[in-house]
């Protein structure tokens, strides 16, 4: 059976972000992954695992003025700067709570921004960031967003992400197969996962359309843990999903599907 981490950016979110640690480790979750824990000193984050007697498996980097409407940096010429900065600090806090991994977004480049430029931006500061990261053992990764969720996203193409792990230098990025996004883009999950399995380093997932719980929408996940069991992925499958109850307590409610497991 695949190992499941709680996404405590979205789930528990009727406690504080550190408080949600051990809400997931009650529920039987022996891992988490977050996204953007930058309000949160480093140092309180690291303690609430530790008494959890939980992991942090994933991290994003900083993905610059959300207000503003920035999703991420690295495919944003001009930006340069600042994405350094962003994958600097990343790595401070990464260290502090034992990330392994750190998912570096693409981010929405204007819409007069050539694609090979975007593209050029793109691959240096991923090539920038995996050098920084590799140095501490950290992996980097890529992970195509739908178009429905993040319009103009740069890195909206399974086979995108792919060709460009394939072509940069070592210490290469990783995939980031989230079965959610993947399933709106274009579908054919399984094919698409067994054809890049070696690329992969995590996955995630959600009912689609809702971004709910798996044990709703038209994937069916069931089949999708027996074919990663089948397929040999040793890794975490985060649960990155917005419970369908969402007051207090939804969370927990919701876990019919993984007990039934």
């Amino acid at each position: 059976m695949p190992r499941f981490a709680a996404n405590i950016s979205l789930l528990y979110p009727e406690h504080a972000l550190v408080d949600r640690i051990g809400a997931a480790t009650r529920d039987g979750f022996a891992a988490v992954e977050v996204q953007g824990p930058y309000a949160v000193e480093a140092s309180e984050l690291r303690r609430a695992l530790q008494d959890a007697k939980s992991r942090l498996v994933l991290m994003n980097a900083p993905v610059g003025e959300f207000a503003g409407g920035e999703r991420g940096l690295a495919a944003l010429p001009g930006h340069e700067r600042q994405f350094e900065a962003s994958i600097k600090r990343a790595l401070e806090y990464a260290q502090v709570v034992c990330a392994p991994r750190v998912h570096v977004m693409a981010g929405v480049p204007s819409a007069d921004v050539p694609h090979a430029q975007a593209l050029a931006t793109y691959e240096r500061n991923i090539a920038h960031a995996c050098a920084v990261f590799g140095r501490h053992g950290i992996g980097v990764m890529l992970e195509p967003l739908n178009p429905r969720d993040m319009p103009g996203y740069f890195l909206g193409r399974l086979a995108l992400a792919s060709e460009i792990i394939a072509r940069l230098p070592a210490p290469k990025p990783w995939l980031q197969f989230d079965f959610y996004h993947l399933q709106i883009i274009g579908g054919d999950l399984i094919r698409y996962f067994a054809q890049h399995l070696a690329q992969v380093d995590h996955v995630q997932i959600a009912g689609v359309p809702d971004r709910h719980e798996p044990d709703s929408g038209e994937v069916n996940y069931a089949f999708v843990f027996r074919e990663l069991d089948r397929l040999g992925y040793a890794g975490w499958v985060g649960c990155e999903y917005r419970p369908a109850l969402a007051g207090p307590g939804g969370t927990s409610a919701g876990l019919g599907w993984l007990r039934r497991l």
